[in-house]
């Protein structure tokens, strides 16, 4: 919709960046922590760029305070972090180690003293290795309980202070690429091993948000979901149908769980006759039906376009790590739809279509379907980034990107959508997992590659002062 002019964001806007435990934190083995998945995949060779790991990383274990100092300076509303399961649990259940929760009320607690609401993600991808070890993580229902333990654990620590939470980021992500694709933990490729640990995440997911509603009443929670959504390549009515196979099968499959308790019919159709439907065990679904989350977070980077595909057409792709442009396949699934490239978008260097509109009509999308505030967990550009001389770091392409997608956001808002907030990805820079350090992602610059962790300086690059002008003026560029 065009608006003569757009209205204001709110005055209580969450202008905030995000992270995650295993990408920023390093101090992998310190002060009692388990190890989790990721401290092990990531040291099997070939698994990762240049065999890079987060055994390091950027160091926020013990930078945090220097970190938090910049975000202060910038005027972050909010900061999303994730916390380390193994650091709280090191053994996924059981004895609870005291140093790791005394870390994150540091942090949250550097936060608030300088005015930045915590957002607490539970879960960003990195479950103990001793849970995978002892039934398989996520492919067994055992984990429902744990997780919820967990949960507990947190929710009775830092509910006093932390107001909104995030369950499980990407969902569809880390059990896609770890289920499907094979790619990121356990590296497995068994559709209906897939579809059955995805069940079981949703089941701990909403076990997760019932407990929320008894330790944190006054709180807001809800996971975060990888919305790619999903265009026709035109409108031949096999390339509809095909797009909203596509739109049923990677994104409704999950955001319909979420909100209503119950997976779209025509892909629980096509999943039985494929003998990959998960098991429905009894209550499941009385479970999912009564956990509702208070907002849909939504991490937003690209769209995806698709047409028909035949019964013997393209099946499974493959995805560019590398950043060399041009390296992803087109991918799909027989007799549902094959993704093509947008000939009206540009890509990034890892082949991602860069689509500030798509964020405008994927956020129409959720509220018009769920009925439900949006928050934006994450949205950013990854790309090479050069150190110049005089610690100058000139990435307007990154400005120019954030620039594009906030003012989708505030059409959207226009249009009367709830978007409660903004957090970009990500603050720092950090290991973009598979991809190892060279996709560069932040605001602040840290001075470390694939070859070595150098001096970890952190340095503001431009995009800094621009988001610290658009904080400011919530919103307005200048």
């Amino acid at each position: 919709m065009e608006h003569v002019k757009n209205k204001p964001f709110p005055a209580d806007f969450l202008w905030g960046s995000a992270s995650a435990a295993y990408q920023v934190e390093g101090a992998w083995n310190e002060d009692g922590k388990g190890l989790s998945v990721w401290d092990i995949y990531t040291k099997q060779p070939g698994t990762t760029f240049k065999g890079t790991n987060g055994d390091i990383a950027v160091d926020h274990y013990h930078r945090y305070e220097e970190d938090v100092t910049l975000m202060a300076e910038m005027g972050l509303k909010a900061y999303r972090f994730s916390i380390a399961w193994s650091r709280i649990y090191p053994e996924g259940k059981g004895a609870i180690n005291e140093e790791g929760l005394a870390f994150y009320d540091r942090l949250i607690d550097a936060l608030l003293q300088n005015n930045i609401e915590p957002i607490i993600t539970i879960y960003h991808w990195d479950v103990p290795q001793a849970l995978m070890d002892a039934y398989g993580a996520w492919e067994s229902r055992e984990i429902i309980e744990d997780f919820h333990d967990y949960c507990v654990t947190l929710y009775k620590r830092y509910g006093d202070r932390v107001k909104y939470w995030v369950t499980l980021n990407e969902q569809n992500i880390f059990i896609g690429l770890g289920y499907q694709l094979g790619i990121h933990p356990p590296g497995v490729k068994d559709m209906k091993r897939m579809y059955e640990a995805n069940h079981i995440a949703n089941v701990a997911n909403a076990r997760a948000i019932l407990a929320f509603r008894k330790y944190i009443p006054n709180g807001k929670v809800g996971p975060s979901f990888a919305y790619m959504p999903t265009y026709p390549i035109n409108s031949d009515p096999k390339n509809i149908l095909a797009y909203h196979n596509a739109e049923e099968m990677n994104n409704d499959w999950w955001m319909d769980v979420y909100v209503w308790g119950k997976y779209p019919q025509t892909i629980w159709n096509y999943l039985e006759q494929h003998g990959m439907a998960p098991t429905i065990h009894p209550g499941d679904l009385e479970l999912l039906q009564a956990a509702k989350p208070d907002f849909m977070g939504v991490n937003y980077y690209r769209t995806s376009t698709v047409e028909h595909n035949p019964l013997d057409g393209v099946g499974a792709g493959v995805i560019n790590t590398s950043g060399k442009k041009g390296t992803t396949s087109d991918s799909g699934v027989p007799g549902l739809f094959k993704t093509v490239r947008n000939p009206f978008l540009e890509a990034t260097n890892w082949d991602w279509e860069i689509d500030p509109i798509g964020m405008h009509i994927g956020l129409r999308r959720i509220s018009n379907r769920y009925q439900l505030p949006v928050l934006i967990t994450e949205n950013g550009l990854g790309e090479y980034d050069k150190l110049e001389e005089g610690d100058v770091i000139n990435d307007n392409y990154r400005i120019e990107f954030l620039q594009a997608h906030v003012n989708e956001i505030q059409r959207a808002i226009s249009d009367g959508v709830d978007v409660l907030g903004y957090c970009t990805w990500s603050f720092t820079d950090l290991l973009s997992w598979l991809n190892g350090y060279q996709k560069r992602y932040g605001f602040v610059y840290v001075n470390r590659d694939e070859e070595g962790e150098k001096d970890m300086r952190r340095i503001k690059k431009a995009s800094f002062h621009w988001y610290q002008k658009v904080i400011k003026n919530n919103g307005v560029d200048k």
